[in-house]
C-alpha cells in the first residue's frame, strides 16, 4: 500500500512543462507506453514463432477482450481507490507478469498456454490501468493546466509509437522474444518509482466543473435527483455544481425542533413531500431533517441504506450519527467533501468531522460496485457537455480507425505505392498528429476551444475521404499530414474538454466510457472496412467513413454548450 503524497489546494499554478511533479508523472507514463510498445511486439512475434497464424491471432485477441469488457469496472475502481493508487498497483502488477513470463521463456521451450495466460492477465489488469491514467492529470495539476497536460501526454504518446517499435524489434532480433519480453518488463518497472514520487494535488472544496451550477441536467438548478436515508436524523443539503445552494453555518440557517439544520436560499426544497427552507433561515420540523438550498429542488425518499445518497445531485453531503436528532448534515453551498468522493474533506458547524460522504452521488464506499457505475454513466449523460462529446469521439473514432489502418494498407497495395510508400504515408500522418499535441502543449489554452474542435473534425472528415483520391505518394503524405493535423487538434482538444469538464469524482468513470469507445468498439469497424473495400472499393468506403467522423462534428456543432465550450485560463 503506497502512502499518498500531497499538495495543497491553493498551491502556486506553476507552468505544466516547468512542474517537476507533472514531469515525472510524464516520464512514468511514457516509460508505461514505449513498455507496453516492446511487449505487444514481443507477444506477437513469439505466438507467430510458437504457433498458427490462427493461434497467433487467437493469442492476441484474449488480450483485447478483458481489457475491453471489464473497462467500465476499472473506471469505478479508479474512482473509489484513487487514481494513483491503482495506477501503481496495476503497474506493478503488469511488470510483474511481463517478467515471469521472460522467465519462463529463459528457462523452458516458448509455449502458447504461458503466452495466453500472459494475455489475459495484461488485458485485465489494462481495463484498471487505462481509466486511473486517465483521472490522474486532474489531480497533479491545476485545472488551468489540464490542456497543456493533456498536450505533453499526447507527445509522449507519440513519441512511445516511435520509440518502441524499433525498440521492441530490436530485442527480439537481438535476443529473441524472451530478450524483448525482459525489456518491455524493466521499462514498466521504471515507471513505477517515478507514479510513486508524484504528488497529488488536493482538490479545492468548492471546485465545480467548469459549467457552474447545473451543469448536470435535471429537475431544477442543480437538481437532486437520488435517494436519502429513510431513518430520521439524515438529510441533505446544498445544491448545484457552482455552489448555487446556500451554506449551513451560523447566520444562514437556525435550528428547529429535534436538532435539525437549516440552510437558507430562498427557493424552498421539497422533503418528504413537504416544503421548507422558503425564506432565510426557516427551521424545519423533524428530527435531523434539513431544509434549505436553492432552485426548488427536490428530494425524494428512497431505501439506498443508512447515510447512503445516491443521484445526480452534487454538494450532498450525508453523515451516520449525529448530536441532534441522530443526524447532522451539512450542505456547503455546492461543495463536495470527502477523499472517497475526491474531495478535502470538511466538518460540520459543531467541530465534528464529515465521517460519511457519497460525494453527490459520485462514489459510495459502502455501496455496490454496480450502483456506482450506474451513477456515472447517468451523470455522463445527463451532463450538458460530455454527453455530446462521447458522441462525437465514438463517431470520430468510429469513422477514423478503418481507413487509418487496414483501409491505408489496401490502399497502397491498390495504387502500387508499396510498404515503402505506406511508411511515408503513416509519417505524415505521425508528424502531424505529433505538431497538435506540442500546440496544445506550448500554448497550454486554445481560445474557443469547441468551436476550434469541431471545425478540426470537420475539416479532418474531408480529409479522410480526400486520401483514396489522391494522384500520388506525394500528394497522398500531404494529405496524410493535414488529417494528422486536424485530427490530433480535435483529439486533444476532445480529450483537454473531457479533463476540464468532468468532475474529478467521476473522472475515472468519464474515462473508461471514452477508452471503451476508442479501444473497444472503434476497432471493430477495421476487419468492416476490410470487407467493405473488397466489395465496393476503396473510394467509396473512405467517403462513407468520412461522412461518419463528421457526424461527430455535426453533432459537437449542434450542442450549444459544446460547441461554446472553453478551457480554463
Amino acid at each position: 500500500m503506497t502512502a499518498t503524497l500531497t499538495t495543497p489546494a491553493d498551491a502556486v499554478d506553476t507552468p505544466a512543462h516547468r512542474d517537476g511533479n507533472v514531469l515525472r508523472w510524464l516520464g512514468g507514463y511514457t516509460a508505461s507506453m514505449i513498455g507496453d510498445s516492446v511487449y505487444y511486439i514481443a507477444l506477437s512475434w513469439a505466438a507467430v514463432q510458437t504457433g498458427t497464424p490462427s493461434q497467433a491471432g487467437v493469442v492476441m485477441a484474449v488480450s483485447a477482450v478483458p481489457r475491453a469488457v471489464l473497462m467500465l469496472g476499472g473506471g469505478v475502481i479508479a474512482d473509489r481507490f484513487g487514481p494513483r493508487r491503482v495506477v501503481i498497483l496495476s503497474d506493478t502488477v503488469r511488470c510483474a507478469a511481463v517478467l515471469a513470463v521472460a522467465g519462463l521463456l529463459f528457462l523452458t521451450g516458448p509455449g502458447l498456454w504461458p503466452l495466453a495466460v500472459l494475455a489475459l492477465v495484461f488485458g485485465t489488469v489494462d481495463a484498471v490501468f487505462l481509466p486511473a491514467v486517465g483521472a490522474l492529470p486532474a489531480r497533479v495539476t491545476s485545472r488551468g493546466q489540464l490542456a497543456r497536460v493533456q498536450g505533453m501526454r499526447g507527445l509522449g504518446i507519440r513519441f512511445a509509437s516511435v520509440v518502441g517499435g524499433p525498440l521492441g524489434g530490436l530485442a527480439v532480433a537481438v535476443g529473441g522474444a524472451a530478450a524483448a519480453f525482459t525489456f518491455a518488463g524493466l521499462l514498466i518497472a521504471v515507471s513505477v518509482p517515478l507514479l510513486i514520487s508524484v504528488r497529488l494535488r488536493e482538490l479545492p472544496s468548492g471546485d465545480g466543473t467548469g459549467e457552474g451550477s447545473g451543469a448536470v441536467d435535471g429537475a431544477g438548478d442543480g437538481a437532486v435527483d437520488g435517494a436519502v436515508d429513510g431513518a430520521d436524523g439524515t438529510g441533505v443539503s446544498g445544491a448545484g455544481y457552482g455552489g448555487s445552494g446556500g451554506e449551513v453555518g451560523p447566520g444562514d440557517g437556525a435550528a428547529g425542533g429535534g436538532g435539525e439544520r437549516v440552510a437558507g436560499g430562498g427557493g424552498g426544497r421539497v422533503v418528504r413531500g413537504r416544503v421548507v427552507g422558503r425564506s432565510r433561515g426557516a427551521s424545519a420540523a423533524g428530527g435531523g431533517r434539513v431544509a434549505g438550498g436553492g432552485g426548488g429542488q427536490e428530494v425524494r425518499g428512497g431505501a439506498a441504506g443508512r447515510g447512503r445518497v445516491v443521484g445526480e445531485g452534487s454538494g450532498l453531503v450525508v453523515r451516520r450519527g449525529g448530536a441532534a436528532g441522530g443526524g447532522q448534515v451539512v450542505g456547503e453551498g455546492g461543495r463536495r467533501v470527502g477523499r472517497r468522493g475526491g474531495r478535502v474533506g470538511a466538518v460540520a458547524d459543531s467541530g465534528e468531522p464529515v465521517v460519511e460522504v457519497a460525494g453527490g452521488g459520485a462514489v459510495g464506499p459502502g455501496g455496490a460496485a454496480w450502483q456506482d457505475l450506474v451513477v456515472g454513466l447517468r451523470y455522463i449523460r445527463r451532463h450538458r457537455v460530455l454527453a455530446p462529446l462521447m458522441l462525437a469521439i465514438a463517431l470520430g473514432d468510429l469513422g477514423f480507425v478503418g481507413p487509418l489502418n487496414v483501409g491505408l494498407t489496401l490502399l497502397a497495395d491498390e495504387r502500387g505505392w508499396g510498404a515503402s510508400g505506406m511508411g511515408w504515408v503513416l509519417a505524415g500522418f505521425g508528424i502531424g498528429a505529433g505538431a497538435a499535441s506540442l500546440l496544445l502543449a506550448v500554448r497550454g489554452r486554445v481560445p474557443h476551444a469547441g468551436h476550434v474542435m469541431v471545425y478540426a473534425c470537420l475539416g479532418g472528415a474531408v480529409a479522410i475521404g480526400a486520401l483514396a483520391f489522391v494522384p500520388g505518394v506525394l500528394a497522398a503524405v500531404g494529405v496524410a499530414l493535414m488529417i494528422g493535423l486536424l485530427a490530433g487538434l480535435s483529439g486533444a482538444l476532445c480529450g483537454a474538454l473531457l479533463q476540464t469538464q468532468a468532475d474529478p469524482a467521476y473522472l475515472g468513470r468519464v474515462t473508461a466510457v471514452a477508452s471503451l469507445v476508442s479501444l473497444g468498439f472503434a476497432p471493430l469497424s477495421m476487419p468492416l472496412s476490410a470487407a467493405a473495400i473488397g466489395a465496393w472499393g476503396t473510394g467509396p468506403v473512405f467517403v462513407v467513413s468520412a461522412v461518419v467522423c463528421g457526424l461527430g462534428g455535426v453533432v459537437a456543432l449542434c450542442a450549444r454548450n459544446l460547441r461554446r465550450a472553453e478551457l480554463p485560463k
